[in-house]
């Protein structure tokens, strides 16, 4: 009778579902950031640029969003899709914040639906979003994207990842040519309002410069190892502020010496230096 209640046992642990399993670290024996100094470094940025205003609409709100609030209305802006967010990163990619909305712009000012944008010769596409750059590798990827998406779900919508788990949506995601692990991040984080925390050349050149990772460290594993030092509810806010202030601030991440640094009280993060 025991062995048969053993057994029962072994077979009730085999159908447990696992755990997800925890991400590598690269770094594991560097500690920094700590929570006390991200919160610290989130604080120093706010108070010197304030929250930037392109990111506003994606911060979280407290409360349930309104019907008007979700489609728009008394608003003046819809509510930005998935897919909207995930075509909008693709656009970002190696050009500026204002060519890649003028891009987007474009793209949807020619053709209003996605469907219109499958229909679409190739060149066409290419023409439209033109101002944003890489335009026949952009345009290759979006078409690519919203083809595969319709053959395999049957319409041109990606809201159902919002029932996923984040393992689940990196997956799905990764599945589409061309969608790398910064482009999924930037949904995760955007359109998703998941905990993570995506690395820019903007980040990953301050998180050296400010020794949260070493200088040898590459995109990828400045990732790995942010995402699991950085606490959850700052990311979000850390994230837009260090992307923000590495396009305004060049002193935290030039090569002057350190005398030259501490001469200089217009960037917070020298004191992290």
């Amino acid at each position: 009778m025991q062995k048969r209640g053993s057994k029962r046992k072994q077979s009730e642990i085999a159908v447990r579902p696992s755990a997800p399993i925890k991400p590598h670290n690269p770094y594991p024996d560097h500690p920094r950031p700590s929570p006390e100094e991200c919160r610290a470094v989130r604080d120093d940025l706010l108070t010197l640029h304030g929250f930037p205003q392109e990111f506003v609409k994606y911060q979280r709100n407290k409360t349930p969003a309104k019907p008007e609030a979700l489609t728009g209305e008394n608003s003046g802006e819809e509510k930005e899709s998935v897919l909207d967010g995930l075509v909008s990163t693709i656009l970002s990619q190696n050009t500026t914040d204002i060519n890649s909305r003028k891009a987007f712009a474009s793209l949807k000012s020619l053709y209003p639906t996605w469907q219109n944008v499958v229909d679409a010769e190739m060149k066409h596409i290419e023409d439209a979003i033109r101002c944003g750059g890489l335009a026949p590798t952009k345009a290759a990827c979006i078409k690519n994207l919203l083809n595969c998406l319709h053959e395999k779900k049957g319409k041109l919508c990606l809201e159902y990842l919002r029932d996923l788990s984040v393992d689940e949506i990196k997956k799905e995601l990764s599945q589409f040519k061309g969608i790398g692990p910064k482009t999924v991040a930037c949904v995760l984080m955007f359109n998703l309002q998941r905990d993570d925390f995506p690395v820019d050349t903007h980040v990953l050149q301050i998180a050296k410069a400010i020794g949260w990772v070493p200088s040898v460290a590459d995109t990828k594993k400045t990732y790995l190892h942010l995402n699991q030092r950085i606490p959850d509810e700052l990311k979000f806010d850390l994230n837009c502020l260090l992307f923000t202030h590495g396009k305004i601030c060049k002193k935290c991440t030039s090569k002057r010496s350190n005398q030259e640094k501490n001469e200089s009280d217009s960037c917070p993060l020298l004191n992290y230096i």
